[in-house]
């Protein structure tokens, strides 16, 4: 064995140690921690974006990077199927020692990836004029909506290749070359979006050709790693040929993975639909808020996406009781950040805003509106933990079930009556009270069904 093999087998039985072995607490860190940095450099993409657009002194044109934000959530939500599909059946076949399944699996996701941004392209390009107005374009904004969703949905098997991709070298413990993959993109955003928008006078349309630029960025390096044979696993030629086992394995924690994320897209368009009612500078004051409260939210779901790969092998391996003390100290640490974060963001509120307008009315409407949605973040970790961990065991409807009762029956309704009740202060406050009910019976469900799956083990062993 030569020495660049030794290596690899070295850091292979390193990350088997993390995921079988190493202290709860310390094996949520060292997994979610690589992870978690990687999207809040995503967080960074958004936010670019908006500061750079906001030098432009135009709040119709930083509506509108708000208003087209959710087709960026559709091409992620597509992708999810195969980076969330694909990851939680590639961590299940190492937990069981399947690492030829797990190839497969990892080349076939590659090959979904392409067909499915090829189709969402051309939907999008032939619908684009309908899109552009449910998404809540008004007169002001719907040129530059227009301009941005444009670009987006012509780059989008980079969009959707970055996120699948990263999630796939996410299942097999290779959180750093993930992170290294969209920090590399950001970066190059960052150095874009000036060029594209003032360089170019290109404005709004700049600042999204910077954005698909820097995704592609991110392709190119996660590819490099996978050429380099850096990762445990790597796509073959040879595997290239279907097979209908490992679709259905990945379409079924996939689909209804990307149906999660639907909902969560319906429901922002609800929202900014909802917001519109008060003017557009109320959707511009919002677009910023939720550009900082991302921030948050890629916290929890970075650590949770992190302990995906530790759910799926522990889960592979018949391992529950690891999986409980999991699942404790993860809600821990998320919840301790996001508390800390909610803080600084009822401190900081209009000076946060205030970064990226001189507009007083919208700095003041935007400061109201991160003060109510910040009361969420202490709720959110438990809710994402219990979504990921049913993915990672391949118990999809149980996640789905979870996001239909966030989604369709407590937000969406919470939405439309916190707002005919109370204005626009039900409307911000809406979430926070749907996060903290959700996450009870997120915990609840999850606990159930995980002692419910150890019992059966038992017995199926008793009768072997």
């Amino acid at each position: 064995m030569g020495r660049e093999q030794e290596q690899k087998a070295v850091e292979a039985d390193h990350r088997i140690y993390i995921m079988a072995e190493e202290k709860p607490s310390k094996a949520i860190l060292k997994m979610g921690v690589p992870v978690t940095m990687g999207m809040l450099f995503m967080v960074v993409y958004n936010l670019v974006d908006t500061y750079f657009v906001g030098l432009l002194h135009n709040d119709y044109q930083l509506a509108a990077t708000n208003l087209a934000y959710p087709v960026m959530m559709i091409m992620v939500a597509v992708a999810s199927i195969v980076g969330n599909g694909g990851a939680s059946y590639i961590a299940r076949c190492i937990g069981a020692q399947k690492k030829e399944e797990a190839n497969h699996t990892l080349t076939i996701g590659f090959e979904l990836i392409v067909i499915s941004s090829v189709i969402i392209a051309v939907v999008g390009l032939l619908c684009l004029n309908p899109i552009v107005t449910i998404l809540g374009a008004k007169e002001n904004t719907f040129l530059y909506t227009k301009e941005y969703v444009l670009v987006m949905f012509v780059g989008a098997i980079f969009t959707m290749g970055n996120y699948a991709i990263g999630q796939l070298l996410r299942s097999e413990g290779s959180t750093m070359y993930s992170m290294v993959g969209m920090i590399a993109g950001t970066v190059a955003n960052i150095i874009l979006d000036p060029v594209f928008i003032f360089g170019f006078k290109m404005e709004i349309k700049g600042a999204a050709i910077a954005t698909v630029l820097g995704n592609a960025v991110g392709v190119l390096v996660f590819i490099w790693f996978y050429i380099r044979k850096k990762t445990m696993l790597t796509p073959s030629v040879k595997l290239l040929h279907m097979d209908l086992q490992i679709i259905k394995e990945i379409m079924w924690v996939g689909i209804p993975h990307t149906l999660e994320q639907i909902f969560t897209t319906t429901a922002m368009i609800v929202n900014n639909n909802l917001a519109s009612g008060y003017g557009e500078l109320t959707v511009a004051a919002m677009g910023i808020s939720n550009k900082i409260m991302s921030f948050g939210n890629y916290i929890y779901q970075g650590f949770a996406a992190g302990a995906q790969p530790l759910m799926g092998y522990n889960y592979g391996a018949k391992n529950f009781s690891r999986m409980k003390v999991l699942i404790r100290s993860g809600v821990v640490v998320i919840s301790s950040i996001e508390v800390c974060i909610m803080v600084v963001f009822g401190i900081f509120a209009p000076y946060l805003i205030g970064i990226f307008t001189d507009s007083t009315e919208v700095i003041s409407i935007g400061a109201k509106t991160l003060r109510a949605a910040m009361l969420m973040l202490p709720f959110v970790g438990g809710t994402s933990m219990a979504r990921n961990t049913f993915n990672s065991m391949g118990k999809p409807l149980y996640s789905f079930g979870i996001t239909i009762v966030r989604q369709l029956i407590l937000y969406i309704p919470a939405l439309l009556l916190f707002n005919s009740l109370w204005g626009y202060t039900g409307l911000i406050h809406a979430q926070p009270v749907e996060e903290m009910v959700c996450m009870v019976l997120s915990l609840l469900l999850l606990l159930r069904s995980l002692k419910r799956f150890e019992q059966n083990e038992k017995i199926g062993d008793k009768k072997v």
